[in-house]
């Protein structure tokens, strides 16, 4: 009933509603309690769709404080400059030589060791967080880049929080200026989640840092809901293709199929493509003759910390020589 839409002064008015619910006495004796183990309910119910109903149970109260760890974890972290970036090269396909190399996030934190953002970037994004990480991550690789041989890239992801703060060029433009890196060799990656708000001031930006030479290319392509028109609605210079079809291939003719449409489509438009998550001879041959022009993964090898690129920058670089010769 509640969440029927209401005409109000000619404006069509949809509410959403979610539930948490605790019951005495097992869920508590007092109305503090009740109200707590609600809440703990009300945001577990918020957490897995909105929309729904969940009863209070013993372990979200252990899940909670847990999160509360995490988040004293993470403030703490950004001011002890916890936060390592690693970096895994990006090969081309066909001289077999690095091209560029992608900006990933790590947590040296002092008891867990280091922790990849799959266990924090979900919290550091629910908590605001984000937005300083990500100024953080940028404006190492760039610096870090400054130190590699000019015809290689560094490729940064970028969250969606980030665009929500109307500063984003500001950020970007102030980490090249500082660190003295071209435009034209940083790549931004950006998933679909960020175009889904069909925002015009998203396109507008996006455009604008297409225009000063950064690449801008779109993450985990074939995973959304609409990424065909959204090929339209933007020029992306480079596709990334989703490693959950790389993996697939020599086994199952959907993700092959699927994979040959993407190389096919964004060869008639013009746009890189980038085949994630290749880990075997084969698949890499497979993606050769398909003609995929940049291939990442365990390979070649996974990411490394910034005082090892040179090293596997000459190890790839004499691998490539051999497999050309």
């Amino acid at each position: 009933e509640i969440s029927r839409p209401y005409e109000i002064e000619g404006n069509r008015i949809v509410i959403g509603t979610s539930l948490g619910i605790a019951i005495a006495p097992q869920d508590g004796i007092d109305s503090d309690r009740l109200l707590r183990s609600a809440d703990l309910a009300l945001y577990r119910a918020k957490t897995e769709g909105r929309g729904t109903f969940r009863f209070f149970e013993p372990e979200m109260n252990t899940r909670m404080q847990a999160r509360h760890e995490l988040e004293t974890d993470l403030r703490r972290a950004l001011v002890q400059q916890e936060f390592e970036v690693f970096y895994q090269p990006l090969i081309d396909i066909r001289t077999r030589r690095v091209c560029s190399f992608e900006a990933l996030l790590r947590w040296r934190h002092p008891a867990r060791g280091l922790v990849t953002p799959d266990s924090f970037i979900p919290a550091a994004e629910e908590l605001g967080l984000i937005g300083q990480i990500g100024e953080v991550v940028l404006a190492r690789a760039c610096a870090e880049a400054t130190h590699w041989p000019a015809d290689i890239k560094v490729a940064v992801n970028l969250s969606p929080a980030q665009f929500a703060d109307s500063g984003i060029m500001g950020l970007v433009m102030g980490a090249l200026h500082r660190s003295g890196l071209s435009p034209d060799r940083l790549e931004l990656e950006i998933t679909e989640t960020l175009l889904l708000q069909e925002s015009e001031d998203v396109l507008a930006t996006l455009h604008e840092l297409q225009q000063i030479g950064i690449t801008i290319a779109m993450d985990d392509f074939g995973t959304g809901y609409s990424s065909l028109s959204y090929l339209r609605k933007f020029p992306f210079r480079k596709v990334k293709i989703d490693k959950s079809f790389i993996r697939e291939l020599g086994n199952d003719p959907g993700s092959a199929a699927i994979v040959h449409a993407i190389l096919d489509l964004c060869r008639t438009l013009g746009i890189k493509t980038t085949a994630e998550g290749v880990e075997t001879e084969q698949q890499l041959a497979w993606l050769d003759a398909a003609g995929s022009v940049e291939a990442q993964g365990f390979l070649f090898s996974a990411a490394r910390p910034a005082a090892g690129i040179s090293l596997l920058l000459q190890m790839l670089n004499d691998t490539s020589m051999a497999a050309v010769a």
